[in-house]
């Protein structure tokens, strides 16, 4: 598309939770179309959808800073722009003369919509628009039950689902990017605040975001820890999860690069067993989107209305102290200060903790599920709505409300020497592992010996557990007499 003149419209490439070079359909596009490109992202201020919470933000600002550098190496450069979207693509059309603006798709409804409509004002305008998958494995609307409709239970759905994944061709990343001879002002990516401060409280977080350590953890993953997955993965004391959850939330890996690489590796190694159980975590990542795809409001609306008239306590003190871990609970505050001190918590514990917030303190589903997405590097719209609701027995395929969790039992079960205690509640380092999970339990000469006095070095429970499962049964008991 070159004018007498000489001039070639460049190709904007949209990126938004896609911050990688390889395997990016869009950016493929634009390569292939051998034109010059640019390389846009845009900080939204009023997205269609909730934006990130702290610690996504904290994320974001790395991950851009990897990305811009992964594109210098290769001859482009990272355009930042803050705004509104449609405003913010029309200047940098007007500013280069852009031909063709392509993006990957995003599947949270209202942003889907918009950017329908987006696309049809600037096709109108006489530009060309791509818009490329490559988010998930599967578009939500693929997978159906035989009746058409979509799935609310899990393991048929994945069933389904695992055998619809068609041969995937992946692409690396491009060696070369042509630039763009007119280059538009680039906004400071300090000036955009995305660090946190007031308090920086993001010195213990400890991860690379980027594209190479997504491939890095990736790696690392399936070198040191595949073998044993099936069993570490709910060990929280051991380092046995992928941890790949933000660098997918952030698109610095795709789940087709996840599944082939996991795929090769069972073919050479033939571990069958740990490769499916692994892959079926990207099952319920596909599972939640295809949730979201229904419900759009799934942080805030119950997907069933069954349980929509529990009522919840208000309790603005017993909700403080399940932030800050200080519910005197071991397990689950060493979960709460874990989400704190990294962005992450093991998936083990979060079903714990959340269980606890739920029906130990009856406290609504929408708060921990905003806590959550505020404090959590791997944030995402569709996991982290769909697991709270599935606690809260609101969800698909949910777990019953009667079905309340022991902190206790939970602890001893899978920390059972107590070392992911130690680690993140120190106060109780010198616990014995026979009481770790109940110091309450434990004689005034042990705890002494440990070096402890409840309530002053370590607080007693805020509720306790018989008194918290009769309460959550009986609010269960009315909302059901209600309906």
């Amino acid at each position: 598309m070159a004018t007498s003149a000489g001039f070639e419209h460049p190709v904007v490439v949209w990126l938004r939770r896609d911050l990688r070079l390889a395997d990016n359909l869009a950016l493929q596009a634009a390569v292939a179309s051998k034109r010059p490109v640019i390389a846009l992202f845009i900080l939204e201020d009023e997205p269609p959808v909730r934006g990130s919470g702290a610690a996504g933000l904290w994320w974001l600002d790395k991950s851009l800073r990897a990305l811009a550098a992964d594109l210098e190496g290769r001859g482009s450069r990272l355009l930042l722009r803050r705004g509104e979207a449609r405003s913010v693509l029309d200047a940098v059309i007007e500013e280069t003369g852009a031909g063709s603006v392509i993006w990957n798709r995003s599947y949270e409804p209202p942003m889907d919509a918009r950017d329908r409509n987006l696309a049809e004002a600037l096709r109108t305008r006489g530009l060309e628009v791509c818009s490329c998958e490559g988010k998930l494995l599967l578009d939500p609307g693929q997978v159906r039950t035989k009746t058409g409709g979509p799935y609310g239970v899990f393991t048929p759905f994945w069933r389904t689902a695992s055998g619809m994944i068609p041969p995937l061709d992946l692409q690396g990343a491009p060696k070369v990017i042509r630039a763009s001879k007119v280059q538009p002002r680039s906004e400071a990516l300090e000036a955009w605040g995305l660090h946190p401060s007031h308090p920086d409280w993001s010195g213990g977080f400890g991860w690379t975001p980027g594209e190479a350590g997504a491939k890095a953890a990736l790696d690392a993953f399936l070198t040191d820890k595949l073998a044993t997955y099936p069993h570490d993965r709910d060990r929280p004391a051991v380092d046995g999860s992928s941890r790949l959850s933000p660098h997918l939330n952030w698109g610095e890996i795709t789940p087709r690069q996840i599944h082939c690489t996991v795929q090769a590796r069972l073919a050479a190694h033939g571990l069958e067993t740990q490769a499916q159980k692994f892959l079926s975590e990207l099952g319920w990542r596909e599972f939640d989107y295809g949730l979201l795809a229904q419900q759009p409001a799934l942080h805030q609306a119950p997907f069933k209305r069954a349980l929509s008239g529990i009522e919840w306590r208000k309790s603005p003190s017993d909700l403080e102290a399940w932030r800050r871990g200080c519910t005197g609970y071991p397990i689950v505050d060493a979960g709460m200060r874990q989400l704190w001190s990294l962005g992450w918590m093991h998936n083990r514990v979060r079903l714990i903790t959340s269980s606890f917030l739920v029906k130990h303190l009856l406290i609504d589903w929408r708060e921990g599920e905003a806590w959550f997405w505020d404090c959590l590097v791997d944030g995402d719209p569709a996991n982290n709505p769909a697991n709270w609701q599935w606690i809260a027995g609101t969800g698909a395929d949910a777990q019953p409300f009667f079905r309340i969790f022991n902190p206790v039992t939970q602890g001893e079960k899978f920390d059972p020497d107590g070392d992911y205690v130690r680690q993140w509640v120190p106060e109780l380092a010198k616990a014995h592992r026979r009481w770790i999970h109940a110091p309450w339990t434990a004689s005034e000469a042990e705890l002494a010996e440990a070096g402890l006095m409840l309530g002053r070095d370590y607080p007693k429970p805020i509720v306790a557990h018989e008194q918290a499962r009769t309460r959550a049964l009986e609010a269960l008991k009315a909302t059901r007499q209600a309906a």
